[in-house]
């Protein structure tokens, strides 16, 4: 069936017409399909692109009127000599910054569940047995944009929520296990399969991987072998 990326809604994924395209493009090259939980869209048919356009467009027009309707209050707010904005903010009210506080924290956990699809998946498959600047780095090369600092945040989130595994933020070890080298190959191989042998072994590199085999830069055979591995393994699909 292949990977499936869910969203809660249409506007969690782009903020237009034309970013949706690109979005849903890009994920049809990878081989994903595409699932909005309160839209209901089939990515795979022409009627169901249709759809996604139509419903693209509706979102983006929603957009543009909430925020005008935005400008256009906090203009009547100032032409009657209120402040715009939440009253009980301004006033610094428990209550009220209590309630700012739990609706951050709501919309932060929406979005995590929103976006897991397309990064717990490396996350499971390469903690605890890796760093996670390994880990980040990893995700990054797919197109991601984190820092330690933020996966770790959004994955003891998820954990808390029992949304993830403990078993992810236990420790990586000092000296990872003998198969780390494989699954850290099957994993690169696996976030841009268009790589040569060559620039997964540049990749492992940077990451300051030194070879199994002694030395210090990889090469191409030592690279092949450990994919030669993980295919016997499972861990990539030949």
């Amino acid at each position: 069936a292949g990977d499936v990326l869910v969203v809660v809604r249409l506007d969690r994924l782009a903020r237009s017409v034309s970013h949706l395209l690109q979005v849903i493009e890009d994920l049809e090259e990878r081989g994903v399909h595409f699932r909005s939980i309160r839209d209901p869209i089939d990515t795979s048919t022409p009627q169901g692109m249709f759809s996604l356009q139509v419903l693209g467009a509706v979102a983006q027009l929603e957009r543009a009127l909430i925020a005008e309707r935005t400008k256009a209050g906090i203009k009547a707010a100032k032409a009657r000599g209120k402040l715009p904005g939440n009253p009980g903010l301004r006033e610094r009210r428990p209550e009220a910054i209590k309630a700012v506080s739990q609706a951050r924290k709501k919309l932060y956990l929406d979005d995590l569940i929103a976006s897991a699809q397309t990064w717990l998946p490396m996350v499971r498959q390469l903690r605890p047995q890796h760093s996670w600047d390994n880990v980040v780095q990893v995700l990054n090369r797919r197109g991601h944009d984190w820092t330690v600092e933020r996966l770790r945040r959004a994955v003891h989130r998820l954990v808390r929520e029992k949304l993830a595994e403990k078993d992810l933020l236990v420790r990586s070890p000092r000296r990872a296990p003998e198969d780390h080298l494989m699954k850290l190959v099957a994993a690169i191989a696996i976030a841009d399969p268009d790589l040569s042998l060559r620039d997964i072994g540049a990749q492992l590199d940077q990451m300051g991987e030194r070879p199994a085999r002694g030395g210090k830069k990889w090469q191409p055979s030592s690279v092949r072998d450990l994919l030669d591995e993980a295919h016997r393994f499972g861990l990539i699909r030949r």
